[in-house]
Formats: C-alpha cells, structure tokens, sequence
C-alpha cells in the first residue's frame, strides 16, 4: 500500500487548525488545505489512516467544485504542485495530490445537509414520528427509500464531539432567514445536479453535506465537496430498498464498528488490515466511477 498521512506540519508556514481530516495553513491572502488519510467515524478519528483517502478527497473536490461552480461558485484556486509551491515555498512532495490552494472566508455556523433516501440517522428519526429534522414525511417509507424529493436538513458543526441536527427555522436563527434561505436552495440545486450526473455512472448520492462560506458579501461553496467522506455514496446496480444498502463510503466502516463493544468515545479501535483495504478500494472506486 502506498505511504500515507495522519499528521502534517510545515516548515515556515503556520498551520490554522487541524480538523477531522484535513490540515488548514495560513498562506496570507488564501489557505492550503492538505488532506490527510484520517478516517472519523461517530466523530471520532480511529488510531490507523486509510491509504489513498486524502488523495481521492482532494481529486473529488477539486471535480466537483469545477463542475458546479455554475450553480454558485467556491473557493477553489488551484491543486497543481508547481503553483501551490509558488505560493507556499518548497513545501514538502507528501503534499502533492493531496493539497489546494482556497479562498479565506467566514465559515456560516452550519452544515448544510441534503438527503434525497432515508437512510442514516434521518431513517431512525422517521421510525419514531414520520420526521426528519422536522421535516414530515409520508408514512410507509421505509429504510433507503427514495424521497419524493430531495430534503434540506442542517445541522450544527462541530469540531470534536457530535453534530447534531436541527430544522430549518433553527439554522435560521443562527445565520439569519435570508442566508438560510440561499445555501437551502443552493444545497439542493448542488445535490439534485450531483445525484442525476452520478446515477448515470452507476452511483446512488443518498446524501450530502455541504458547507459554506462567506467571501465579504458573497456566498460561496466551501470545505469539501460531494465526497465519500461528506456523503453517502451506493452502487446503482444493487439498490433496493428495505435495508441498508453496500456503499462506497465510510459506511462501510461503521459497519464493522457496530459489531464492536465500543462505546463510539476516543479512543477508536484499531482497524483490521481487511477493513482497511477495502476501504481504500470504495474509495478510489468511487473516484473512479466518477471521474472517468
């Protein structure tokens, strides 16, 4: 397997902040994000990196923001080497593929999830009232079923610890009606754009998350985009619905996770060479599907 990342600092270039995966670094007038191999899962960052991770986060962003910067644009400047290293010095080869340049911005104080199946916690929510976020929906749904439409559903962020869900008039009280109002209809125009070009490659987008940003007065896309780490990703050719689905994503390890006596607090388990492995698979399986 191929080397991989878990923690990153560079010389002569002060690191912001580490988050779950990626690496934030002060460029002056922009940012370098590195992705790092980290795998959070319960919002926790198990002990071992999944090889390959931060690459395909980094190659999937950068294919998303160019291909959706019609329907508002991001923060995404640049992944090529030889510019990142115009910018930030003789940074060192373990950032290449793996690192891009972005706009500073103000950061809005949610996520911006769009579900467009019930799955994950929306599915636990609907089996006790019919709801997902507040949201009502028919009876008679069941797990993975596809929605009617696609479903904005925020919820709060958190840098350690759980995100936790919240309604729409809850998420308009943290950034204002207005703001809540445009990345609402841009979160769904970016999904329902994603999920149509995905289903034509063999891949279900279940859900998403996205997050945004202000730069001065504009509202721009930011943080990642549409990857196996902010969404549920599904084989096409295997969906059906009444049970949980196989996926491409980190699904796959809370899956082992579950049959673990763990209390889902740091820290997480080691895991299994097998897992890791296949985990590495999905992901770049997912890149590959795609991107081709």
């Amino acid at each position: 397997m191929s080397s991989t990342i878990s923690q990153l600092d560079l010389a002569g270039i002060q690191k912001l902040k580490s988050g779950k995966v990626r690496e934030v670094f002060d460029l002056g007038d922009t940012l370098l994000f590195v992705a790092t191999d980290r795998l959070s899962a319960f919002d926790v960052i198990l002990p071992n990196p999944i090889p390959e991770k931060g690459r395909v986060l980094t190659a999937l962003s950068e294919f998303w923001f160019k291909k959706t910067k019609h329907i508002v644009k991001n923060h995404f400047i640049t992944s090529d080497f030889r510019e990142i290293r115009d910018r930030a010095g003789d940074v060192t080869e373990t950032v290449r593929d793996r690192s891009m340049v972005v706009r500073k911005c103000q950061p809005l104080a949610i996520e911006c999830v769009v579900r467009g199946y019930l799955a994950g916690s929306g599915w636990k929510e609907y089996q006790k009232n019919h709801t997902v976020c507040g949201i009502t929906l028919a009876a008679g749904l069941v797990e993975s079923s596809e929605l009617p439409q696609p479903i904005f559903t925020p919820a709060t962020k958190a840098e350690t610890g759980h995100d936790e869900n919240i309604n729409f008039d809850q998420a308009a009280r943290i950034v204002g009606q207005p703001v809540a109002e445009r990345v609402r209809d841009y979160s769904i125009a970016l999904y329902s754009f994603a999920r149509d070009y995905a289903r034509k490659r063999g891949i279900i987008i279940a859900d998403t998350k996205f997050e945004f940003g202000l730069d001065g007065d504009k509202l721009i896309l930011i943080d990642e985009a549409l990857t196996p780490d902010s969404s549920r990703f599904w084989p096409a050719d295997t969906y059906a619905p009444g049970k949980s689905q196989p996926s491409f994503d980190k699904q796959f390890v809370r899956d082992y996770l579950e049959t673990l006596d763990w209390n889902k607090t740091p820290p997480g388990p080691v895991l299994p060479d097998e897992i890791v492995r296949k985990t590495t698979e999905m992901y770049l399986e997912a890149l590959t599907r795609l991107t081709r």
